[in-house]
């Protein structure tokens, strides 16, 4: 298996002991400082919004010409990433697919929703092609509402399973093997009920739409466009069947590619004769586990109904999202930026015929952050930390909102006891990788 998911580049060192240690201490302490002492009554709003964007902002926005020249856009570099996909020249190393999809796509997707809300599923490439085809024709099909995004659940798994446990993730047969079917079950699907697939199925959408909740800009109960608190937003996160399975597959996986890179886990995988079926069994394991600790720790509550117990995991899920967000920040962002230019210069020359789109096939990569490691290493640590804290308040907020007076504190308890494991574990798993 190639470094960094099959795209090779830079390599983080593990963060110190001590800044695990510190990080886990801070993440206790802060925990029940938050929950104990300052935050005593609800005070997050769904509907609440800071200040609306200037009109001009929201007017460009909106317009649905600017919008349609976008989607234009976003479909143009499907077809400009596609010449690298069909090239002639398969080398993973000067072909910019794998990076395109590990790297740019899969983490730059993150900061894109987090700044610009649902980006994908107004640009997604996808749609357009819907659009296109059915215009507004009526789906043959309704999508029952128990789907919810159990699909999208299973297509993060399967992106998961290509970049962690398939032994050929950096080759390009595999990674455009895996896209034609990405993109087969999307549009095959939304051909049979509708654009409503796109959200349910679309592991790309679906993860979009679930970090947008975090987003800096978003729509007012009046659906214009304002500048919002993402604590407010992350309350709006509507919890539709499928959303703890998501929520399982993204922190799982990403805990899991840090497992990976663990000398005598990645010994015994190698030594073992099987290695892609025990990185698997190791995957399955890390978003059960997840999966799991979530789930209990949301049942440990007491003075609700039956129906209440069975509906916390869904209603308390959001609190999970910045702990996802602020991992995936801490070991994937330097991927972003330094193998992101290693790819943006790939994609110059997609099929390998020694174009120079924009003239910058000739630049060289900056590994800013490699050469600074004590940053990196600082920068890891606050980014879970951040990740934390925000979990924590949403979490502590929504119980006191729905949960009964006398057991609004006892009954986070277990929910808050998880959320530390999951910062220790992450430190930790940064740490030893």
């Amino acid at each position: 298996m190639l470094l960094a998911h099959g795209i090779g580049g830079s390599t983080d060192l593990p963060i110190p002991f001590t800044y695990a240690l510190i990080g886990g201490a801070w993440a206790l302490t802060l925990s029940f400082v938050i929950t104990i002492v300052v935050w005593k009554t609800p005070r997050l709003q769904p509907d609440r919004v800071a200040r609306r964007l200037p009109a001009p902002v929201a007017a460009l926005s909106d317009d649905s010409r600017i919008r349609g020249v976008l989607r234009l856009l976003a479909v143009a570099l499907v077809v400009w990433v596609g010449l690298a996909a069909f090239a002639v020249s398969a080398e993973a190393g000067r072909n910019p697919l794998p990076g395109f999809l590990y790297v740019l796509v899969w983490v730059g997707l993150v900061p894109a929703s987090l700044l610009l809300g649902p980006f994908w599923r107004v640009l997604s490439p996808w749609r357009t092609v819907h659009r296109v085809l059915f215009r507004d024709r009526p789906a043959p099909l309704t999508l029952p509402r128990w789907v919810g995004v159990w699909p999208g659940a299973l297509g993060l798994f399967a992106f998961a399973w290509l970049e962690l446990a398939c032994s050929s993730n950096g080759e390009v047969w595999a990674v455009r093997t895996w896209l034609l079917a990405y993109v087969a079950v999307v549009l095959i699907g939304s051909a049979i009920f509708g654009r409503d697939w796109c959200a349910a199925a679309d592991p790309f959408e679906v993860y979009s739409s679930l970090v947008s909740n975090l987003a800096i800009v978003g729509r007012g109960r009046d659906g214009a466009l304002a500048w919002r608190n993402p604590l407010d937003s992350l309350g709006g996160l509507v919890p539709v069947p499928g959303i703890v399975a998501v929520v399982a597959v993204l922190l799982g996986s990403t805990a899991f590619d840090s497992f990976n890179a663990f000398p005598n886990w990645a010994r015994f995988v190698e030594d073992s004769g099987a290695p892609q079926t025990w990185r698997t069994i190791g995957l399955l394991c890390a978003v059960g586990i997840v999966a799991t600790t979530y789930w209990v720790s949301t049942q440990m509550v007491g003075g609700v109904t039956r129906e209440q117990r069975r509906a916390l995991p869904g209603r308390l899920v959001h609190s999970i999202v910045p702990i996802i967000v602020g991992y995936i920040f801490a070991h994937y962002f330097s991927y972003l930026v330094e193998k992101g230019q290693a790819t943006l210069i790939l994609l110059a020359d997609p099929a390998d015929l020694g174009w120079n789109v924009l003239g910058i096939s000739d630049l060289s990569v900056s590994y800013v952050l490699s050469e600074h490691q004590g940053v990196l290493a600082t920068s890891k640590m606050l980014f879970v930390l951040c990740g934390h804290v925000l979990g924590v308040i949403a979490a502590h907020d929504r119980s006191l909102r729905i949960l009964p007076k006398g057991h609004q504190l006892s009954g986070q308890l277990g929910l808050i006891v998880v959320m530390v494991a999951y910062t220790f574990g992450g430190l930790y798993l940064l740490f030893g990788g």
